[in-house]
């Protein structure tokens, strides 16, 4: 917003000429949205847990400590990210940009579904929200309307395209498939991150990362000459996504704050679902949907330890793990919680500096 009204005037007010540089109004969108998130939590904490009493639902089938270490802490904190995330976004990037709309579509009806499922659990004192096969029924029509919008503003040559990492020339070209396998991406990330939010903290620093890794390939990917010279595909209009990545960093880090082992508050589905949506729609955008399997390698890995927990006690009667998600087997085996933390987010910087590798290693 301010971009589109105050740019405009830098003939007049030589001083508004820096709203033309993007890394400028990506560190506005950060400290933007930082400030927001972290000014807002106290008051958005205490109200929360004021009218939740009893806080977030613990689940029977989880660890036993869970009953005792977080009991009666607030959720739906993911309010906190979203509401910094949506103003640093819409004050600092250019809102003619419509990649811009579709990853704020995203991430907003996202949101909304997620604080429905919260709401449900609070409201019931269950850990049973809303009925799976509702919520992913809504986030399939989300996505769509989001790949539409973005199909609708990508170039020709390369809407339809996917590319492979590690080669300059393989690109597949996947035709009416595209709009079925980029709505799969948007909703398997947004899932995956959800199924991470487990422990304190653990969820939010890998989006993080993955969200700093997204807003450089963003910028180089939407600036031609970059593009060509890391044979990239060039995206025109994607390097405003870096001001978007930098939103959910700010507001990510100012959530974390107050979620840092013990937590505060949880993020809830309010803000797991929305932020890895907003993870995979930038990933169908800048035509890295592979690189989002290799950056966000710890959400997929969490995922899988799921799908094989349940193949094999169907087929077998036997579990893989201990416990799934992967971090409650660690959990099971006595690693601390502050333990699995902090190795999990080793592990997310170790795979998003493999991401970047793939920019050059081709």
């Amino acid at each position: 917003m301010l971009y589109n009204f105050l740019y405009p005037l830098s003939d007049d007010f030589g001083l508004f000429n820096l709203f033309r540089y993007l890394t400028f109004r990506t560190g506005g969108a950060l400290f933007t949205a930082f400030l927001i998130s972290f000014l807002c939590g106290p008051s958005l904490i205490g109200w929360l847990r004021k009218k939740q009493k009893k806080g977030q639902p613990i689940r029977d089938d989880g660890p036993e400590s869970h009953l005792l270490t977080k009991q009666g802490t607030p959720t739906m904190g993911g309010f906190l990210i979203l509401l910094g995330l949506t103003v640093g976004t819409v004050l600092w990037a250019d809102l003619s940009n419509p990649y811009v709309w579709a990853c704020l579509v995203v991430t907003t009806g996202f949101g909304v579904i997620g604080f429905m499922d919260d709401y449900r659990k609070v409201t019931r004192s269950s850990s049973a929200g809303v009925p799976g096969r509702v919520k992913l029924i809504l986030e399939i029509i989300v996505s769509l309307g989001a790949v539409l919008i973005i199909m609708n503003a990508a170039e020709q040559d390369i809407r339809d395209v996917l590319a492979v990492p590690f080669f300059k020339s393989v690109m597949i070209n996947l035709g009416w498939v595209m709009i079925p396998f980029a709505m799969f991406i948007i909703v398997g990330a947004s899932n995956s991150v959800n199924l991470t939010d487990g422990l304190d903290g653990l969820a939010i620093m890998p989006v993080i990362i993955a969200s700093g890794t997204f807003a450089l390939i963003a910028y180089l990917v939407g600036n031609s000459i970059y593009a060509d010279y890391l044979q990239l595909i060039y995206v025109p209009g994607a390097g405003e996504l870096a001001v978007f990545s930098a939103a959910i960093i700010g507001a990510g880090l100012g959530f974390l704050w107050y979620n840092a082992p013990p937590a505060m508050v949880f993020m809830g589905d309010t803000g797991s679902l929305a932020l890895g949506g907003a993870l995979g729609s930038i990933a169908v955008i800048i035509k890295h949907e592979i690189v989002l399997a290799i950056v966000g390698g710890l959400f997929v890995l969490e995922t899988v330890s799921v799908i094989v927990q349940v193949i094999s006690f169907k087929i077998t009667g036997r579990r893989v793990f201990r416990m799934a998600p992967i971090h409650h087997h660690f959990e099971q085996k006595g690693w601390a919680e502050p333990t699995i933390v902090i190795r999990f987010w080793i592990i997310a910087v170790l795979l998003a500096l493999l991401g970047l590798a793939t920019l050059k290693l081709r």
